[in-house]
């Protein structure tokens, strides 16, 4: 059977050991994004496993098919317990390396704990610790998406895929937004700017960034590390809030904030009010992981904004019943082909095209 190009469409390759695909989370939409991923790879059927919690509150699986030789994938999205989601992820890892599978590949969109990717005074980095659980519970290949850091990839001895989602993005912008032309791609804190500079080059559009964002300033005081030195050494200047502005120009235009992570909504309503202040007439949040977590959906649906848009990473049907302004892209095409070509042995680099080392 050819395709309309002419050329066979890409298959499994079925004369290997076998390919398993597992969910592990119990969730409505993450079984709905698992059998969407398992259809678009050549209609493999998901595999069958029981995943649930006892009463008191200990995670069990049971894997109730044969793995012994075969190539497992394993789905998991992060849902609003996160930490149960881990364990699962964790447990059925396990069960299948001590079931003799061949190789066990993690797919998880988000990868969780991925905040806390740096050392912030006493705390830890909890990705790094995440990282080791994972291999050492048998891992051996993981797919993700649009990591927080880059460089959590270094906190794996295993390979790790971090797919991007932009692609998808930006097909939205084009088809989905009719004046988009009009538009300015706004990082809504010097940080977010150089997403927001790939997100423009790529649609040819101009970029804006919002600086002087508030932020808590920490304090020594309050853990017992105000200690004087007992010789003279020169000491940092305490920052001082500049006020907000917005760098470029957004007047009479759309402005179409980018980031990676939507959670805590306070940052993007307070950018979007500025927005609005600077002459801004439409206001779209567009984002990878939209966790939107706490009464994010109420402050959104109450905000400037008039659309927030993320992929299906993170299941969030629930927060879309509460606010209509969230709208949801499906990104399980690029997480089947990442599949796909692991199993048949094929190069990822094609994922990868045009994508920079800063984007």
């Amino acid at each position: 059977m050819l395709c309309q190009s002419g050329r066979s469409p890409p298959v499994m390759n079925h004369t290997k050991g076998g390919l398993v695909i597992f969910s592990a989370n119990s969730h409505p939409s993450s079984r709905e994004i698992s059998k969407r991923i398992g259809e678009s790879a050549s209609g493999v059927e998901l595999g069958k496993v029981q995943v649930y919690q006892e009463d008191n509150r200990e995670t069990r699986v049971q894997i109730q098919e044969s793995v012994r030789g075969k190539d497992v994938f394993i789905i998991q999205t992060v849902s609003k317990d996160v930490n149960t989601t881990i364990m699962e992820l964790l447990i059925m890892v396990y069960a299948c390396r001590t079931s003799c599978a061949r190789s066990i590949t993690g797919v998880v969109p988000y990868f969780p704990y991925s905040k806390q990717c740096k050392m912030r005074k006493r705390g830890s980095i909890v990705s790094k610790l995440l990282a080791s659980m994972m291999c050492k519970a048998g891992l051996t290949h993981l797919i993700t998406m649009d990591l927080h850091q880059k460089e959590i990839q270094g906190f794996f001895n295993i390979p790790v895929d971090n797919l991007r989602a932009s692609p998808f993005l930006l097909q939205y912008i084009q088809e989905e937004i009719p004046d988009y032309r009009n538009a300015v791609i706004v990082a809504k804190s010097p940080a977010s700017a150089r997403r927001a500079q790939s997100f423009a080059e790529r649609l040819r559009l101009g970029i804006a960034v919002i600086h002087g964002e508030a932020q808590d300033a920490e304090s020594d005081l309050v853990d017992g590390r105000h200690s004087p030195p007992t010789v003279k050494i020169p000491l940092l200047i305490p920052k001082e809030k500049p006020p907000i502005t917005v760098v470029g120009d957004v007047g009479g235009r759309i402005a179409i904030i980018v980031d990676d992570i939507i959670d805590d909504v306070d940052s993007f309503v307070a950018a979007a009010q500025t927005l609005k202040k600077h002459g801004a007439y439409k206001i779209f949040v567009m984002a990878t992981h939209g966790i939107l977590s706490s009464d994010a959906p109420k402050l959104i649906e109450e905000s400037a904004i008039d659309k927030v848009v993320v992929t299906n990473t993170i299941p969030h049907e629930h927060q879309k019943l509460q606010c209509i302004k969230i709208q949801t892209v499906d990104i399980s095409l690029i997480l089947s082909e990442a599949i796909r070509r692991i199993y048949n042995g094929e190069s990822m680099s094609y994922l990868f095209r045009h994508i920079g080392l800063e984007d």
